[in-house]
């Protein structure tokens, strides 16, 4: 029989501890340890794992130089935007987790991949039936003979089954329903979570079949279970977005395979998930007459282009303390660009509440939309608009100046496709740079002074 031992887990950090102590040792967080039953498989229930590749060689050490490359291609899907994320394509022998809030949409995203896909699909769930999925897949309009559903929880079932279908690519939904028989703790529990992963880990490494995960999230916005769980995964992709509004964003926090930067954006529909390839003229604002505390900003989301709409409302402060809200924008951000126009322009924001926010429900953390957040806190103050045929690329330094950004020339280019007019972006950036390429107007800034002067003067 296997041996049992309870031990105290931190959910945050996976530290263990044979007490319930109050504060973790390791990640200094309060409350964290939960109890749980940790069992070791004898040397019997090891030879069982009957996925494991049959006489297996000894690991030995081999020298860097001797190492060949591999040469296997990425398993490109039809999804443009979830090969964006991804770096190019699903790597073989990869494993992907990908979480979000209950009703967001990823069991959506990956049935679409798993019916759209050329390949043979194994989609695995542990909280549908068979008759539940076939109604999803129906919905969307999908129906592929390739794709074959597991409904299933034992990590053992699964990965026979796997090992005799021999699939191009393994769904699970989701890691928190599985449980393996070696454990006989609860499924959900730390242990479980960790050792399932573990095992879906070594089964994608073994055979090279890549392998997709659907993670919880915690009321924090966290993924659900132990931080060990985003170490174990090759790559941890989160879908957000509110379920109030149809637009959804895939990042990427991890990626051991491409960059960390990107970003898909879909729009939810009764069909499915719809992939937004030109999310800029989503992210404008569809008013006819222009309105004051508006502007435009030309932003990157990795090597993607975006213009989106900033929004300001300034307006006198009722209570005695102003309010400063921001949505989809740094807060201590905002307050450090009000900070520079009262000390290097004069304007009086002390008095004022500020309300901030970004078309689309987006986050953006480019820099480069500082200029255009500057120009709608201005344009609220003093009621004047900003035409809607200008956009802002520019980073606000703390003495007022306007900063160079990265990849002026594509954000141009995005701008000139729009049909704006202007561009006002920071001197700096001219350099090496060719105009005569463009219709738009660059207008070369280097002071808020500048920006005043030719938006909102007479």
């Amino acid at each position: 029989m296997a041996k049992l031992k309870t031990i105290f887990i931190c959910s945050n950090c996976a530290a263990t501890s044979p007490k319930w102590i109050g504060k973790c040792p390791s990640c200094a967080k309060w409350n964290t340890y939960e109890e749980d039953v940790i069992t070791k498989p004898t040397k019997q229930e090891e030879k069982k794992k009957i996925w494991s590749k049959p006489n297996k060689a000894a690991a030995k050490a081999i020298p860097l130089i001797e190492i060949k490359p591999g040469n296997k291609q990425r398993l490109v899907t039809t999804d443009a935007e979830l090969n964006r994320v991804l770096g190019g394509g699903i790597v073989s022998g990869s494993i992907i987790l990908i979480g979000g809030q209950p009703g967001i949409g990823k069991s959506t995203l990956l049935l679409q991949v798993a019916t759209a896909i050329a390949a043979k699909i194994l989609y695995v769930s542990g909280e549908e039936s068979e008759e539940q999925i076939k109604m999803r897949a129906d919905r969307i309009g999908k129906d592929q003979s390739d794709c074959y559903i597991l409904t299933e929880t034992n990590t053992a079932k699964i990965l026979s089954q796997a090992q005799q279908l021999q699939p191009d690519l393994l769904i699970v939904d989701s890691i928190q329903t599985l449980s393996s028989p070696h454990i006989d703790s609860a499924p959900g529990s730390i242990s479980q979570v960790r050792d399932c992963a573990v095992e879906l880990q070594r089964f994608a490494k073994e055979t090279g079949i890549p392998v997709f995960l659907i993670g919880h999230i915690t009321k924090e916005g966290s993924l659900a279970g132990p931080k060990l769980l985003e170490h174990i995964v090759d790559t941890v992709l989160q879908f957000e977005g509110d379920q109030h509004y149809t637009y959804r964003i895939l990042r990427t926090k991890k990626n051991r395979f491409g960059s960390t930067d990107e970003m898909g954006i879909y729009e939810m529909q009764s069909t499915g998930l719809r992939e937004v390839s030109n999310p800029s003229e989503l992210l404008l604002s569809q008013n006819e007459e222009d309105l004051s505390g508006s502007a435009v900003a030309a932003t990157m989301e990795g090597m993607r282009p975006m213009l989106i709409e900033t929004q300001a409302l300034v307006s006198t402060a009722v209570y005695g303390t102003p309010q400063r809200t921001a949505t989809g924008f740094d807060l201590r951000r905002l307050s450090m660009l009000l900070a520079v126009l009262e000390k290097r322009c004069g304007f009086q924001y002390g008095q004022q509440d500020v309300f901030l926010n970004l078309a689309g429900g987006i986050k953006i953390s480019d820099p480069a939309i500082d200029l255009a957040i500057v120009s709608a806190l201005i344009s609220s103050l003093e009621d004047i608009a900003v035409p809607s045929t200008i956009c802002f690329a520019g980073e606000v330094g703390l003495s007022g100046e306007i900063r160079a950004v990265s990849r002026i020339e594509q954000r141009i280019q995005e701008a000139d496709k729009l049909g704006f007019n202007q561009i006002f972006i920071s001197k700096y950036n001219l350099k090496g740079l060719s105009l005569e390429k463009y219709k738009i107007e660059v207008v070369p800034i280097a002071k808020l002074e500048e920006l005043y002067r030719k938006l909102f003067e007479p």
